[in-house]
């Protein structure tokens, strides 16, 4: 089952969620770089966000668009 995530007026799909300290070195500094080699790696990923402990690799879901044909009706 796909988690949901919403961000301010956002949703999302998650994909992955990774810990924040697998991206960071002894010293604690975050490597950012590899942060979006695996958003650039993941497929249907477009954004990452952040919690307080991970980061949340995402698909935003696109806003509906309703086209609503005009057909006309022919009588037979």
């Amino acid at each position: 089952m796909k988690q949901f995530y919403k961000h301010g007026d956002e949703c999302y799909f998650v994909h992955r969620n990774i810990a924040i300290s697998h991206f960071a070195n002894k010293e604690g500094v975050l490597n950012m770089d590899n942060v979006k080699v695996w958003r650039d790696g993941l497929y249907w990923v477009d954004h990452v966000l952040r919690t307080d402990s991970h980061f949340l690799f995402v698909e935003t879901i696109q806003e509906v668009k309703v086209i609503e044909d005009e057909v006309e009706l022919i009588k037979e």
